[in-house]
């Protein structure tokens, strides 16, 4: 409890602010190449839910264009994703803004990804149960799998976070995310460029079932 109450937010913060100090030249240069090659916005700004189901601005580096088509609707994500979004997703290069979320004491390093506010009366019992602890850049389900699991895997593998969060859980999260953005594994759903829309379960209550350690 001490780990996760007191620690675990300090030591984020400071990583953060440590984090954009020397990463400081990559993001002036990343937003340079994103502001000539999609134009503005440099930034992804969207409405999340992080702890306790507060709400909050979520950020990240622009990877899509804002192509429409004749009805104005957007196109698919990807007909919109770019070559160097491509490049910015599977490198995870577009997360580095939420640094800024974690200093700011709305994200931690660690922990389930924040999701969408639609998404909130479609999680079960059990899947809400991710927002018991403040959402993260990188988690157990990203370095499980990503986005090439299910919805109800992820969901499993977030809550078999927040009942087992450690100091030594969190150090082998980020050695493992370290590898896994090394072998750009688990980018996307197959036949989706990013993941699909999250509708509900379609069982019971899915998320139940023991998670892979």
């Amino acid at each position: 409890m001490f780990y996760r109450k007191v620690l675990k937010p300090f030591a984020d913060r400071l990583l953060a602010a440590a984090g954009l100090l020397v990463l400081s030249p990559v993001l002036l240069v990343l937003a340079l190449l994103i502001r000539r090659r999609m134009g503005s916005p440099v930034l992804f700004r969207q409405t999340r839910i992080g702890l306790n189901d507060q709400s909050f601005g979520f950020m990240k580096f622009r990877s899509m264009t804002s192509g429409k088509d004749q009805n104005g609707n957007l196109l698919p994500d990807e007909q919109r994703l770019t070559a160097f979004g491509k490049f910015l997703r599977s490198s995870s290069l577009d997360e580095l803004p939420q640094l800024l979320n974690v200093l700011r004491g709305e994200m931690s390093l660690i922990g389930p990804r924040p999701l969408l506010p639609e998404y909130l009366p479609r999680y079960s019992a059990v899947q809400r149960r991710r927002h018991e602890v403040t959402p993260g850049i990188t988690g157990w389900a990203q370095v499980k799998g990503r986005n090439s699991l299910t919805w109800e895997e992820k969901f499993a593998l977030d809550v078999w976070y927040v009942d087992n969060v450690s100091f030594l859980l969190d150090v082998r999260i980020l050695w493992m995310t370290f590898l896994a953005i090394v072998r750009k594994s688990g980018i996307s759903q197959q036949g989706h460029a990013t993941m699909p829309v999250f509708m509900g379960s379609t069982s019971s209550d899915s998320s139940e079932r023991k998670p892979p350690q």
